[in-house]
C-alpha cells in the first residue's frame, strides 16, 4: 500500500469497500429476509459488484500489483458458493428419444396494453411458442385472450384473478393433467400453480411460480428519478413478501411424493435467499446444461437472470436455452428433459 500513488490508494481503497460488499452480499443468501431486509437489498446488485471486482483485478493484473488478491478471493469464494455469473463452457446438447422440452415464459399478458409498440405481439408470441414444440409450457402472467391459441397443446391448467381484467398463471402440457391447483399467496395476485402430468408409467409434479414482484422501472430515467427512500423500502418490503411466499410453497411441495420440475419468474437473482431456498437439492437447468449469462430480462444495465426452470435428480438434464425473442419485459427459456429410467 505504502508503494502505491495516491491515485491507486484511492482506487484500493474503493476496491476494498467493493470488495466487501460483495463478500457480504454472497453471505445474504444464508439469511431471511424478514430478519435482513435492509442487507437483502444487495441482492441484486450483485452482478455489478461481481463485474466490478473483475474490473479491478484486471486493474491490478496489468499493473502486476499483489493488490489484485483481494478481488481475486472474493471471487473465488463466489465461484466456490454460487459459480461465476458467466457460465463459459458450451451448452449441453444430448440427442435422447425420450427428451421432452419444458418451457418458462412470463408473457407480461401478451403486450395487452402496447408495452411493445409493435404490432401481433401476442401472436408472435404463440407463434414462437408453436416453433418450439415444448411438451410442457409455464406461463406467467397470462391473459386468456381471443387470439392467445394454444389449443395446439392437448391439457392445460389455468388459475386466474382479476375483475375487469383476467390474469394469473398457466401450465399447458401435451402429457394428461391428471391433477391441478393453485398455491394461494395473501394479500397479492401472485401465486404458485402446480399439475399433476402423465408421462408413460411416471406422474410428474410441475410448479409454475411467480413471486411477487419488485414493480420497479429499469429504464434509466425512471430510475434516476425515483425516490431511493422509497424504492429501498419497497425492495425490502417486496423480498420479506417473496420468503413468506416461497415458504408456502416449500410448505406444499413437502407433502409431494412424484418426481419433480419447478418452472417461474422468481422476481430474483440466483444470489438470493428465495433462489436458495426453492432451489433446495433440485438442479438448476441453465447450470446444468446452458451457457452465457442465462439473461431472462430487460434490465438495461447488465444482464439479469430472474427466471428458473429446476429439476431434481430423477431427470437428465439433457439441454437448456436462453432465447432472444423480445416479445416481453422477460425472455422464455426451456431445457430438455429425459427420465432416468426411460433410457
Amino acid at each position: 500500500m505504502k508503494q502505491l500513488s495516491t491515485i491507486n490508494k484511492v482506487i484500493y481503497v474503493i476496491n476494498m469497500l467493493v470488495a466487501f460488499v460483495l463478500l457480504l452480499a454472497f453471505v445474504l443468501p444464508f439469511l431471511p429476509p424478514k430478519t435482513y431486509s435492509v442487507l437483502s437489498v444487495l441482492n441484486l446488485g450483485v452482478p455489478f459488484l461481481i463485474l466490478s471486482n473483475v474490473l479491478f483485478f484486471l486493474y491490478w493484473l496489468f499493473r502486476v500489483r499483489k493488490q489484485l488478491i483481494l478481488s481475486l478471493g472474493v471471487l473465488v469464494i463466489g465461484q466456490i458458493a454460487f459459480g461465476s455469473l458467466y457460465k463459459f463452457s458450451s451448452s449441453k446438447k444430448i440427442e435422447n428419444p425420450s427428451n421432452f422440452k419444458v418451457m418458462n415464459y412470463n408473457v407480461r399478458l401478451f403486450n395487452l396494453f402496447d408495452w411493445i409498440p409493435e404490432k401481433d405481439i401476442d401472436t408472435k408470441i404463440i407463434e414462437f411458442v408453436k416453433k418450439q414444440e415444448p411438451a410442457i409450457l409455464c406461463i406467467q402472467d397470462y391473459h386468456p385472450r381471443k387470439n392467445n391459441d394454444l389449443a395446439f397443446f392437448k391439457y392445460k391448467y389455468e388459475h386466474l384473478s382479476g375483475k375487469k381484467i383476467k390474469h394469473g398463471q398457466a401450465i399447458f402440457s401435451q402429457f394428461r393433467i391428471i391433477n391441478s391447483g393453485s398455491v394461494e399467496f395473501p394479500n397479492t395476485s401472485n401465486n404458485a400453480i402446480f399439475a399433476d402430468v402423465v408421462k408413460g408409467k411416471d406422474t410428474i409434479r410441475i410448479y409454475n411460480v411467480h413471486l411477487e414482484s419488485l414493480r420497479i422501472n429499469t429504464q434509466i430515467d425512471s430510475l434516476k428519478n425515483a425516490n431511493s427512500e422509497r424504492l429501498f423500502n419497497r425492495v425490502s418490503s417486496t423480498f420479506k413478501m417473496q420468503q413468506s411466499q416461497t415458504e408456502l410453497l416449500l410448505n406444499h411441495k413437502a407433502n409431494c411424493r412424484y418426481k419433480t420440475i419447478i418452472c417461474g419468474d422468481f422476481n430474483n437473482t440466483a444470489f438470493s435467499y428465495v433462489y436458495r431456498k426453492i432451489k433446495g437439492d433440485l438442479n438448476d437447468t441453465f447450470l446444468e446444461a446452458g451457457n452465457g449469462f442465462g439473461r431472462t430480462y430487460d434490465f438495461k444495465f447488465f444482464p439479469v437472470r430472474i427466471d428458473y426452470i429446476f429439476a431434481d435428480d430423477a431427470f437428465s438434464v439433457n439441454g437448456f436455452k436462453s432465447y432472444n425473442e423480445h416479445f416481453s419485459d422477460h425472455y422464455p427459456i426451456s431445457t430438455t428433459l429425459s427420465l432416468s429410467n426411460d433410457n
